[in-house]
């Protein structure tokens, strides 16, 4: 396997990232970010045969390298316990974060410190590139150098691990009014992660065995070379881990949430295109290599567009008996909202199918309607095409409950001046109501709007 690969993608992040390093020296966060990902870059970069040739012909050692490699592994596992220990930080706990940091940097000091000293005692004179550990599993101090490093390898992983897999735990347990979705992201990160750590765990498991196998004569070493593929796994899956928090929210942002969003549109989409509008059914001019955002963008202008269509259809008294049949169902004041204008513009889309008379000054009182909604909730188009399926399972309105028009009452009861109504409508009120309407069509067309409403409870 080509070690040099993965260093070159490191290193090209640790370039990329060098920046931030130099403004944010002071964060313990960034700097132990920047360590873990040299580390991993100068494991995998130290540990390739070609350098390992290298290395040892410019200090005159056989198999010095190994020593080189054993000590950056044993500094890559303590800069790990150290991001981990640094990412979780809380404020009421800091000083215990910070001895904890502390005994982890002294230990694998200690650690790095006992495997130059078995180096400098044992004898390796033969250089190994890729069999060092089984090749030595027998030499005095070699042994001891190894099991030393992948025990400690080991311990460093199954906590980091365990540490991984109860943060996780906790934010899957914390209440569902303090969730968000960087919460969710964290949660998958963790997760990757501590898959990552053990994988980490069986690669010097692996080693282990292969030693052990060696102590008593036999030759494990396509263990030994199989335990390399799973630390370069682990490596990625650690890596993976720590970027999906980081970058997860961009991602969301600028490609799954518009495109979440475009496929909870349809239903409205699908609504208000129906046969008998005055253009074709939507089809959006964007171009064909358009990200998500620039198509989401398109899509709920064409929407609001048909929207304005259908405004000389609608009827504020539908939408109001909507409105409130929600609230009596124990809806909140935003699902309410957005059944009410879903019932609206439902209604409104059959009545112009079945080609009822249009009345222009009744789309000023649904356009103010919607903008009034728009402005105080948001994703308000969403929650009125989630509110369409919806609408078939409310109860409906009893019968009798709306009084018969006369040419003096409007349907809603209010008087025929019109002045406080209009006044009411251009204020941007939620429960808008319609000027009076003393024309004898009013009665009909209303009743249509009523009869389509109840055929959609209905389905």
């Amino acid at each position: 396997m080509n070690l040099y690969l993965p260093a070159a993608a490191l290193g090209i992040v640790l370039v990329v990232k060098l920046p931030s390093l130099v403004r944010r020296w002071r964060s313990p966060v960034v700097r132990s970010v920047n360590a873990v990902i040299f580390l991993q870059a100068a494991a995998f970069f130290f540990s390739a045969p070609p350098t390992i040739t290298v290395v040892n012909e410019m200090t005159g050692v056989s198999n010095f390298s190994a020593a080189l490699v054993y000590c950056i592994l044993s500094a890559h596992a303590c800069a790990c316990r150290v991001l981990m220990e640094n990412w979780r930080e809380d404020v009421e706990v800091l000083p215990h974060t910070r001895r904890r940091v502390r005994r982890w940097i002294w230990g694998h000091g200690v650690v790095t410190i006992l495997l130059i000293g078995c180096f400098v005692r044992g004898e390796a004179p033969v250089e190994r590139q890729r069999d060092f550990e089984t090749y030595y599993a027998n030499t005095p101090f070699m042994r001891e150098m190894v099991l030393l490093c992948l025990f400690a390898v080991t311990a460093a992983a199954a906590a980091a691990a365990a540490a991984c897999w109860k943060w996780a735990r906790d934010i899957r347990r914390e209440r569902p009014e303090r969730r968000t979705p960087a919460g969710g992201l964290l949660r998958i990160g963790l997760t990757v992660l501590a898959v990552g750590f053990l994988t980490n765990v069986t690669y010097g498991m692996a080693e282990l065995a292969a030693v052990v196998a060696a102590w008593s004569g036999r030759d494990w070493e396509p263990l030994n070379r199989a335990a390399v593929s799973f630390a370069c796994l682990g490596t990625l899956f650690v890596a993976v881990g720590f970027l999906i928090p980081i970058v997860g929210p961009w991602i969301t942002a600028r490609l799954f949430g518009p495109l979440w969003t475009l496929r909870a549109l349809g239903t409205l989409r699908r609504t208000i295109c129906r046969d008998g509008g005055p253009r074709s059914p939507m089809r959006l001019s964007t171009p064909w290599n358009a990200g998500p955002g620039r198509r989401l963008t398109d899509r709920m202008t064409d929407i609001h567009d048909r929207m304005l269509e259908l405004g000389a259809y609608c009827s504020e008294e539908v939408r109001a008996d909507a409105y409130a049949r929600a609230r009596e169902g124990g809806r909140t004041e935003a699902e309410s909202v957005a059944f009410g204008l879903a019932a609206m513009f439902t209604a409104a889309a059959d009545a112009r199918a079945l080609a009822m008379p249009a009345d222009k000054e009744q789309g000023v009182v649904a356009v103010r309607a919607l903008r009034a909604a728009e402005a105080e909730y948001r994703d308000l188009l969403v929650g009125i095409s989630r509110a369409l399926p919806a609408l078939a399972v409310m109860p409906r309105a009893p019968a009798g409950a709306a009084d018969t028009p006369t040419p003096d009452r409007h349907p809603s009861g209010q008087s025929p001046d019109g002045a406080a109504d209009m006044e009411a409508a251009l204020g941007g009120g939620l429960l808008v109501r319609p000027p009076p309407r003393q024309n004898a069509g009013w009665a009909d067309r209303d009743r249509a709007l009523n009869d389509s409403l109840a055929r959609l409870s209905c389905r």
